[in-house]
């Protein structure tokens, strides 16, 4: 059974940084493009960057564009989201995702909160 379990989230300053990590049990990880989304308070979930089944290629929205970075470790089975300098507006619900024609996995998310 296909799992994906976020973890890194927390509490952190305005300006701080984190680094979530989503490990992938279940199916071919290495054979899926993995993202990462995220849902604000009374808000709909947005997708913030994603990256090719190699790692090759990486997507970002403005809003992380400079200051999020998408990473992968297929031998891990792991996805990773570094996040630096981070605002208020970044408080939301994370969550990853693995997609591959047929098949679409998302996590159950891991809060970050930012404080101004």
């Amino acid at each position: 059974q296909a799992q994906l379990v976020e973890s890194g989230g927390g509490l952190v300053q305005s300006g701080g940084s984190l680094r979530l990590s989503c490990a992938a049990s279940g199916f071919s990880f290495s054979s899926f493009t993995m993202s990462w989304h995220r849902q604000p308070p009374g808000k709909e979930r947005e997708l913030v960057a994603d990256i090719s089944p190699t790692g090759g290629r990486a997507d970002y929205t403005d809003s992380a564009k400079g200051r999020f970075t998408i990473s992968r470790d297929n031998a891990e089975n792991t996805v990773y989201l570094q996040m630096n300098s981070l605002r208020a507006e970044d408080t939301a619900m994370y969550y990853c995702r693995a997609q591959r024609y047929g098949s679409d996995y998302w996590g159950q998310g891991t809060q970050v909160t930012v404080s101004s």
